[in-house]
């Protein structure tokens, strides 16, 4: 089979599973007794009172998951495949260990509910998933630039390092995070697991022309925009300018440049985000604009210290990763 249509079959399958999370969850998810609201940053989507087998259930799950995926990584690197226009038998069975999990998890959330979540606190899986997209401009800099299409010099090594190695921590910080949150039904648990259903699909697309289409990884990488909003929406939170600004303003200075868009074009999406922007704010009052900065900043000065980060780690296996 073609990449082109074990993706599209991907997706097909990711939006159809979605739903049933959505049928299933009305039908059956309402008669948990989930843990009280507390103050400060709390997930409330745990149970009362857990009992042995829904921790089990969720950890053993997770590992099973985990091992096995790292596991067909591990044996397609051996293999050093070249990238392909249709998929290997290797493809299959990361496809088909991927849709086993995922049907195992929503089992295992309508038997026991819990997830990881009972255990780990919240910040662990939504910094697994910014790290990702930090990882992600920086293996992304040699071909679309980090700033309006430029290209930073010093980022080439580290770039290099995280394609050649970057599915085993792609794989953890998507199964984790699958792992972390029962299946429930809300808006942004939905969009949520769609969006970790595609990122297990664009992983077990690897050594395939589909894993680097841009068009497919740009719709990965912007998910995330459209998720952080309707969370914050969902939680009454005010921080929806945050994630939707925020977001947005990466997409113009960096991945907008890796479209193969014509300049004029950019530019003019770039005057479009800054008239949305004055025009919000003016509205608004610009006291609270400083919150825009807070992703937009902070994922290009995380940058430069992921990037430092990759090549220590690296440093002690130099001669083995040259």
């Amino acid at each position: 089979m073609s990449a082109t249509r074990a993706l599209w079959w991907g997706i097909a399958f990711s939006a159809a599973f979605t739903a049933l999370i959505a049928w299933l969850g009305d039908l059956n998810l309402r008669g948990w007794q989930l843990a009280p609201d507390r103050p400060g940053m709390w997930y409330e989507w745990q149970l009362l009172e857990p009992s042995f087998w829904s921790r089990f259930t969720a950890w053993g799950g997770y590992v099973l998951h985990q091992v096995a995926f790292w596991a067909v990584i591990a044996y397609a690197q051996k293999q050093r495949y070249t990238y392909s226009a249709s998929i290997r038998p290797i493809n299959a069975i990361a496809l088909g260990v991927n849709a086993a999990f995922i049907l195992l998890h929503l089992a295992q959330t309508h038997f026991f509910y819990d997830g990881l979540a009972q255990d780990v606190p919240e910040w662990t899986a939504q910094w697994s998933v910014i790290l990702l997209l930090i990882l992600i401009l920086i293996m992304e800099n040699p071909r679309r630039g980090l700033f309006f299409g430029a290209k930073v010099g010093a980022l080439a090594e580290p770039a290099r390092i995280a394609r050649k190695y970057h599915g085993y921590y792609f794989a953890w910080a998507s199964i984790y995070t699958f792992w972390y949150h029962p299946m429930e039904w809300t808006s942004g648990h939905l969009m949520g697991f769609l969006y970790m259903f595609f990122l297990l699909l664009q992983g077990s697309l690897f050594f395939t022309r589909a894993h680097t289409n841009r068009y497919w990884t740009i719709v990965i990488e912007v998910m995330v925009l459209i998720h952080g909003v309707m969370v914050a929406v969902m939680n009454a939170s005010d921080n929806w300018q945050m994630f939707g600004f925020g977001l947005a303003g990466i997409f113009v200075v960096t991945q907008a440049h890796g479209l193969g868009l014509r300049p004029w074009l950019r530019w003019a999406i770039a005057g479009i985000y800054v008239a949305l922007i004055v025009g919000y704010y003016s509205s608004a009052g610009w006291a609270n604009f400083p919150v825009v900065l807070r992703i937009l900043v902070g994922e290009y000065v995380a940058v430069p210290i992921l990037a430092m980060l990759i090549l220590l780690i690296a440093w002690p296996f130099r001669r083995r990763i040259a």
